[in-house]
């Protein structure tokens, strides 16, 4: 979190916050703590889930973690076909008509996310029951997406809550989080 200095996005945003959930894989007891609770809202939510589908590249490792503990199979999507081999965006044996599960490490937009839950549903002709996922920066425009994809989405933890505790530990101040609480209303147009 750097509200003074941001980060550029691949969309050219300016952004306050970079949140690098891959990083989580490198620490046993959270990676361990994110398996279970994604796993936990996955049973208690979709408890005719067949299959789980993690987004490339960021919610494989996850997606798999999750899979494995629940004893289901996995697949990955890519976020654009190969150009040889079999150009496929779903990787793994998944059977039409199965009920997924997509895990995403992060939702910004939306817009990769629900390009992953249309290549379920064309490409292999399965049921999305739902998406789960570590973080949502809960921007408007992905919240209008996803209702208009009819796909529910429910996440670990939120951009509201990471200004909470951020603000709780001092390591912002209430004029960065005035600025922070900002950026989250309109990102493209944001200046520090």
């Amino acid at each position: 979190m750097q509200p003074n200095q941001p980060f550029i996005w691949a969309s050219g945003w300016k952004s306050p916050i970079y949140c690098d959930n891959r990083k989580t894989l490198s620490y046993p007891d959270l990676r361990s703590l994110i398996k279970l609770e994604l796993s936990r809202i996955i049973l208690e939510k979709y408890p005719d889930v067949e299959a789980i589908a993690g987004v490339a590249t960021g919610a494989i490792a996850q997606g798999a973690l999750v899979a494995d503990a629940l004893g289901l199979p996995f697949v990955y999507i890519r976020s654009a076909k190969k150009d040889h081999g079999m150009e496929n965006l779903v990787e793994g044996y998944l059977p039409e008509g199965k009920k997924v599960v997509v895990v995403e490490d992060l939702i910004s937009t939306g817009g990769s996310s629900l390009k992953a839950v249309e290549a379920i549903r064309s490409e292999k002709k399965c049921e999305v029951l739902g998406m789960v996922a570590i973080f949502t920066y809960g921007f408007p425009l992905a919240q209008e997406q996803f209702e208009k994809a009819g796909v529910e989405l429910t996440t670990l933890s939120n951009y509201e809550a990471v200004l909470k505790h951020a603000l709780a530990t001092n390591y912002i101040n209430n004029k960065d989080l005035a600025a922070l609480q900002e950026w989250r209303k309109d990102p493209s147009v944001w200046q520090v």
